[in-house]
């Protein structure tokens, strides 16, 4: 029997390049494990003169990405080269072709999914994109095969390492926001531009692929509100650990009683939850459903070799399934369901505010949050005078009267600046 299946490559960035080497240099003890005979065919890179860290055949690396569809040679299509558009079409043409794809392109995914799983389906193909969120964490599969019968509730994920890095280091050694993105930069982190992280983007695409995994309902890249962390401070790390609490970037998506709820911004966790203890570049992912209770998948979120490592599980399964001419992979399906604004969502609010230290000044902070239907929970004073400081952590509320709030705080004449606002995840009312 042929075992012989041939791959082609779209990019060969960091985990582009880590994918083709585990290829070349693994080929035969994959083949020993998995009857496979993966054979890199072409790999399409932009520049072919650029340095690479792998070495193929003579012919195999192309800048005619065009190619790596119309090899007849070619199997299985992997796209690693980042984007909506261009990868978009080029993945579409290659299931339309009838050609399975794998992807770690959580952009694409988030915001073309439903039409590139269509084609997959007229096709009778697979796509799969295992590495799209987590990196190397097992994750896809989990949601959309173990945990298929799973009526799941609520999933928290920490699901961008660059973020959780520069939250670490201000929290564990109160290094403000600059030099910790600095350092995380340095370290490779980081990108130099790394707007797509620190802003809460990267997280929401991933956000929004768990919560149509996890609830059956579409949730697309534009339906997922999301917040970054550039308005944090160490100082607001060290008043949450005072409080019991740890500060994350936290991709957040829930069942509510009208529909599901899909967001991203940083929240307080108290220091007994699993996810408080993931530090630096970690990523983790929290799942609560009825019967399997609380899961976590833990482990590298990025990185050239942990993402490779999950893109390659899916080639494998991509490439029996070819072989079997039988599904192999469940296919994925989604049905209509109902997405809440966030404005409707309950949330509690941590919110730090400079105040001048007057009497008078909680009552009419408290009337700026009563007024909008908002109860304090509690309320902390730092400092005196002009250096006061007021802690107020509120009772839930829907997150459009915490705003409501926050906009009604202007009219207290002793407020100077509303200094922070990080919302608290909490079992208590």
């Amino acid at each position: 029997m042929n075992t012989t299946i041939g791959v082609g490559i779209l990019g060969a960035g960091t985990v582009g390049g880590a994918l083709v080497a585990r290829l070349v240099d693994e080929r035969s003890s994959i083949a020993a494990k998995t009857g496979l005979d993966l054979v890199v065919r072409r790999v399409a890179v932009k520049d072919l003169n650029k340095p690479r860290d792998f070495v193929v055949a003579d012919g195999v690396l192309t800048d005619d990405r065009n190619s790596v569809i119309d090899d007849p040679e070619i199997d299985l299509v992997v796209e690693l080269m980042g984007g909506r558009d261009l990868a978009g079409d080029l993945v579409l043409a290659a299931l339309e072709a009838g050609k399975p794809v794998v992807t770690a392109n959580k952009e694409l995914v988030a915001s073309r999914g439903p039409d590139l799983i269509a084609a997959a389906e007229r096709s009778g193909v697979a796509f799969l994109f295992e590495a799209a969120v987590g990196g190397g964490i097992p994750i896809i599969r989990p949601l959309s095969e173990s945990l298929a019968g799973e009526p799941v509730e609520r999933v928290l994920g920490i699901v961008n390492g660059t973020t959780n890095f520069i939250l670490t280091r201000m929290a564990e050694d109160g290094a403000d926001y600059a030099d910790s993105l600095a350092e995380a930069q340095e370290l490779g982190y980081a990108e130099p531009d790394p707007t797509a992280d620190v802003s809460g983007a990267d997280a929401a695409a991933k956000a929004a692929i768990l919560a149509s995994l996890a609830f059956g309902t579409w949730v697309g890249l534009d339906d997922v509100y999301h917040e970054g962390i550039d308005a944090l401070s160490s100082v607001d790390m060290a008043f949450a650990s005072d409080f019991g609490y740890a500060v994350k970037l936290v991709a957040v998506a829930e069942r509510l009683g009208t529909g599901v709820s899909v967001r991203v911004h940083p929240v307080m966790i108290p220091l007994d939850h699993p996810l408080a203890s993931i530090r630096g570049a970690t990523n983790a992912i929290f799942i609560e459903g009825p019967s399997v209770g609380e899961l976590l998948f833990s482990g590298p979120g990025a990185g050239g070799a942990p993402t490779a490592t999950a893109v390659l599980g899916d080639v494998i399964d991509a490439a029996r399934e070819t072989l079997a001419g039988a599904q192999v992979a469940p296919r994925i399906r989604f049905s209509p369901g109902d997405l809440v604004p966030f404005g409707d969502v309950p949330t509690k609010w941590y919110i730090r505010l400079e105040v001048d230290d007057r009497p008078g000044v909680l009552a009419q902070i408290a009337a700026a949050f009563g007024s909008a239907g908002v109860s304090i929970k509690s309320v902390w004073q730092e400092g005196e005078g002009s250096e006061a400081l007021l802690l107020i952590v509120t009772h839930r509320a829907r997150e459009a009267a915490q705003r409501e709030a926050a906009r009604n705080l202007r009219e207290v004449e002793a407020l100077r600046n509303v200094a922070s606002v990080i919302r608290v995840e909490s079992d208590e009312p």
